[in-house]
């Protein structure tokens, strides 16, 4: 037994090492020709996941996933202050129901129209609604426009969604449940309330937990920071409310030296992490049913890809950016993923309709890979939209 397990250990880490080399090489690539590395990550879980049955544990992958999420939502947080967080909130605030009407609406009529029933196309709205706050964080790292004037914007529309998923998500799993009014009003109600408790303690007591963590040990810092980024996310996660939340607003609450230091240690372990949530993410994709589900994921992808497009360049163009800002903003938002996966999983979960799970699969992984396109492209598109204006 013993010799059984070591082979499978051995097989296990074989595979693993294969698959990070495999990213190293796609990742190699991507810095050579200044392309976003997200599509090729997906799209080497997705014929990781056609070709062979990964003999690693899946909840090993799928915790690995989560942990680079909540990384990704952590180190976007760094780059903002509390003040920041709470003004961007205030002038997002019309940004953010436009972005409701806008990308909500979409999926729940397609729901409706495929002869669903109202809870399911509900849940496709929330599909359709929500941007991925970690392929986006990851796309705009890539591209080194955290600093840029329209970021903030981009910022502020992605932490309302992330806000309204604590609330939608537990709603939507009383629903599932078939529990009463009252069993849905106590969960969004709780859900509001621990979102409140954390936001308040990022901005009352930010600088208090920084002098809590400095250390002149980088060793110290590190195991510091990651423990406490983890408890919080794992503690929001607990109390339904989004384990990103929680991570976003460790970030933010760090500040100075404490922040830049912190920032330097967890960049390399939060790429690691984020390869991994990517790959993931193709792996769970049954390639098989993607044909079917591809046509009407298609139109639903080009529909709230020009909503959210319209969404970002009406935040910004609230702020005073620019053109090219504007339609950065816009297609900054385009991506879909973690998120939009998790809802469409409480309906397969719940025996709903079955062409839910291919469908919002297909809709995610087109976005998931149009949508780092378009932010890495943006400019050059607006030269050539505006160039056909002018002959036209």
């Amino acid at each position: 037994m013993l010799l059984g397990a070591d082979s499978e250990i051995a097989s296990a880490l074989i595979e693993l090492g294969l698959v990070i080399v495999g990213l190293a090489v796609l990742a190699r690539i991507a810095v050579r020709t200044g392309f976003s590395p997200i599509p090729l990550y997906l799209l080497a879980g997705l014929v990781f996941g056609a070709v062979a049955e990964p003999s690693v544990s899946e909840n090993f992958i799928e915790l690995g996933a989560q942990i680079g999420v909540i990384l990704l939502l952590f180190m976007l947080g760094l780059e903002y202050t509390a003040s920041e967080l709470t003004t961007g909130l205030r002038t997002g605030f019309r940004s953010g129901l436009l972005d409701g009407a806008l990308n909500f609406t979409p999926g729940v009529v397609a729901g409706l129209a495929l002869g669903w029933g109202w809870l399911t196309a509900v849940l496709l709205g929330g599909v359709t609604y929500i941007s991925s706050s970690g392929v986006i964080a990851k796309a705009l790292t890539d591209l080194q426009r955290l600093g840029n004037r329209e970021t903030p914007s981009v910022l502020s529309l992605l932490v309302i969604e992330d806000l309204a998923m604590a609330f939608y998500l537990p709603l939507i799993a009383v629903l599932l449940a078939g529990s009463g009014a009252v069993a849905a009003v106590t969960s969004v109600a709780l859900a509001f309330g621990v979102a409140g408790i954390a936001l308040l303690v990022a901005l009352r007591f930010g600088d208090v937990m920084s002098r809590a963590i400095f250390h002149h040990s980088d060793e110290v810092l590190l195991l510091s920071t990651l423990g406490i980024v983890l408890l919080v996310a794992g503690a929001a996660e607990r109390l339904q409310v989004s384990a990103a939340v929680g991570a976003f607003l460790v970030g933010i609450a760090l500040s100075g030296h404490v922040a830049r230091r912190a920032e330097t240690l967890v960049t390399p372990l939060r790429d690691f992490f984020a390869a991994t949530f990517f790959v993931f993410f193709g792996l769970q994709i049954d390639v098989a049913a993607l044909p079917e589900a591809l046509p009407v994921a298609a139109a639903l992808a080009v529909v709230t890809a020009v909503t959210k497009v319209y969404t970002g360049w009406w935040a910004a163009r609230r702020v005073g950016i620019a053109t090219k800002g504007r339609f950065r903003a816009g297609t900054a938002l385009v991506a879909r993923g973690e998120f939009s996966i998790v809802i469409a999983g409480l309906g397969v979960a719940a025996g709903l309709e079955g062409e839910l799970g291919p469908l919002s699969a297909a809709y995610v992984l087109i976005l998931a890979i149009v949508g780092p396109l378009l932010t890495r492209y943006s400019d050059e598109l607006l030269d050539v939209a505006r160039r056909r204006l002018v002959t036209a």
